[in-house]
């Protein structure tokens, strides 16, 4: 089992917490009250600093109702933050567009996170021909 060190911004934040048999992603909350007019940008404070384990990275991504709730898309699309962003004053935040006028409430859940280990060094080797590949084109299952 992995140890991620987390620094809470705040005592009103609520704390994290891995729901077991549920999901492996673990949800995020505004650390702030946020409001936002349509066509609006602004990087939403998670109230949250983490030390991931060497050799992981985190991969951030809005909850299923994030956009039906709040109107809001993250404009990274996946944001990802590798085990260098790791100080003190290193607040996670979620990038996001307003699409309608909206009101996040301090504490509402609005992401979600996983940590990934890192892809391992590959290497390219470059061919004239790849085995297996008359697939039928692109979004083929090789059925025609």
């Amino acid at each position: 089992m992995e140890t991620i060190r987390i620094k809470y911004f705040s005592d009103d934040v609520e704390r994290l917490r891995y729901i077991d048999g549920k999901s492996d992603w673990i949800d995020l909350r505004a650390s702030e009250r946020v409001e936002l007019k349509a066509g609006e940008f602004k990087l939403i404070p998670l109230g949250v600093a983490m030390q991931l384990p060497k050799g992981y990275e985190g991969h951030l991504v809005p909850r299923s109702s994030t956009f039906k709730n709040y109107g809001i898309l993250q404009t990274n699309s996946c944001g990802i933050i590798d085990c260098s962003y790791c100080g003190d004053e290193d607040m996670w935040r979620m990038p996001v567009y307003a699409t309608r006028d909206t009101i996040i409430e301090k504490n509402d859940r609005i992401c979600q996170f996983r940590i990934v280990e890192n892809q391992p060094k590959i290497v390219f080797e470059e061919c004239e021909k790849l085995e297996n590949t008359n697939r039928g084109g692109f979004g083929s299952t090789g059925v025609r």
